[in-house]
């Protein structure tokens, strides 16, 4: 198993990928503390995983919650090695009908949240000497503007330009801080992001996601288990060597 004895805390993990990040660094070896902002099904989600899995409530947009989610992880692991920064929300408008409010939610949670995040982990590692990895989830948006969808394309090329930056800065300690872009990821989510391209783009239900899907060169979208073998190598030794990169794992929508 190649996370043994490794703890880890995974932020947006009640549900769809950071709940999949957990089952997958369990099966490793790890124990996990699940974060999330819906303290019930995060821990239904801890429960379900078993006895080397337990929930914390974090809102990542308040520091206080930060604070406080780490230090309660810390106490019950003993450490943290890994975080997964995997919270985020997403929207979708036309540029002349953004509006401020919108923009100041998805940065507060995509962007403020991986960076306070990575930071709370940075300063635990770096005060126990042992270096460890950080994995943030960027996204192939955040390779391309898109018409549609500018404040979250924003908000996911500042986590790999956030990524690029505490990567070499924090590798002095030993840190490895590397990035997951996925393409686009099948799950209950999608429901909200096909109705607002239903609105904008004058669909039905249910076309932009089966478009969305056929136009993968793979032949379809993503399942959150999907990425989890890339989850796990950055997580593990077998990247000691990799610092500030952005991994595309998308079925081949972005070609580096």
């Amino acid at each position: 198993m190649r996370l043994a004895g490794k703890t880890a805390l995974i932020t947006g993990a009640a549900r769809g990928i950071g709940l999949e990040f957990a089952r997958a660094y369990i099966a490793e070896g790890a124990s996990v503390a699940l974060a999330d902002i819906d303290e019930a099904k995060v821990r239904q989600s801890a429960e379900a995983l078993g006895p080397k899995a337990f929930a914390i409530a974090m809102d990542v947009t308040h520091q206080d919650s930060i604070d406080a989610g780490f230090d309660e992880a810390v106490e019950k692991l003993g450490s943290i090695d890994i975080l997964v920064n995997n919270a985020a929300l997403f929207s979708a408008s036309p540029i002349a009908e953004i509006i401020r409010a919108d923009y100041e939610r998805i940065f507060a949670v995509n962007v403020a949240g991986t960076l306070f995040c990575l930071q709370a982990a940075a300063r635990h590692m770096i005060a126990r000497g042992t270096g460890g990895k950080i994995i943030n989830l960027a996204s192939q948006a955040g390779r391309r503007g898109e018409p549609l969808v500018a404040v979250y394309c924003a908000s996911k090329a500042a986590v790999i330009s956030l990524t690029q930056s505490a990567g070499l800065d924090l590798i002095r300690h030993g840190i490895n801080v590397n990035a997951i872009a996925p393409g686009v990821v099948d799950g209950e989510h999608w429901d909200g992001v096909d109705a607002h391209f239903a609105r904008f783009e004058k669909r039905p239900l249910g076309e932009k996601k089966r478009l969305v899907g056929a136009s993968v060169p793979i032949g379809r979208m993503a399942e959150p288990a999907d990425l989890t073998g890339m989850a796990i190598f950055l997580a593990s030794a077998e990247a000691d060597y990799i610092v500030a990169q952005t991994y595309g794992v998308d079925g081949g929508n972005w070609m580096a």
